[in-house]
């Protein structure tokens, strides 16, 4: 995958991609790194079920040490200036809003080509405190905690009663 950066005016062309991105409802998953736009394709149809099998798998967990699910995109981060956009995540009560300035557990699924690795350096600025990966294809979970300014594996949640081989012996793999 390559990059394109445009400086200086946009060319029409760019604000018609826009525009459709718009329309069709997919630029809510675009990201903003430090004022530099980062457009995300729609997720598959396997990253929507796994995505829906997490939610009943977090669920329970969640309610029983008192965070928020919700699976379902968000703006992490400050203002349309600098933020990711995750793909779930666990919030203390309280969170509301379009932006918010960090979460409990961010909940990524990997699609070919994202950046989520890429992201963890701005969640832990957000105090993010845990990171959950998942790997459709690797049929791999990752679950990450943060701790001295790092993110380290971890075998069980710091936050919610579930590790990573219970989430992963459990999904439905595509």
């Amino acid at each position: 995958m390559m990059a394109t950066l445009v400086l200086g005016t946009p060319p029409p062309e760019l604000a018609a991609l826009l525009e459709r991105r718009r329309v069709a409802g997919i630029e809510r998953l675009d990201e903003v790194w430090q004022g530099v736009r980062h457009m995300i394709p729609a997720p598959s149809l396997e990253h929507a079920r796994i995505a829906t099998q997490l939610t009943f798998l977090l669920g329970a967990p969640a309610r029983d040490s008192g965070l928020l699910l919700a699976m379902h995109e968000f703006n992490l981060g400050e203002s349309e200036h600098d933020f990711r956009v995750p793909d779930g995540g666990l919030h203390r009560p309280g969170a509301a809003g379009v932006w918010l300035p960090t979460a409990a557990i961010v909940v990524e699924i990997l699609s070919p080509g994202d950046e989520t690795w890429q992201k963890l350096p701005f969640y832990g600025a957000h105090g993010v405190d845990e990171v959950l990966i998942v790997d459709p294809e690797s049929r791999t979970v990752t679950w990450l905690a943060l701790g001295d300014g790092e993110y380290e594996p971890v075998v069980r949640s710091g936050l919610i009663a579930l590790g990573p081989a219970e989430v992963a012996a459990t999904l439905e793999w595509p």
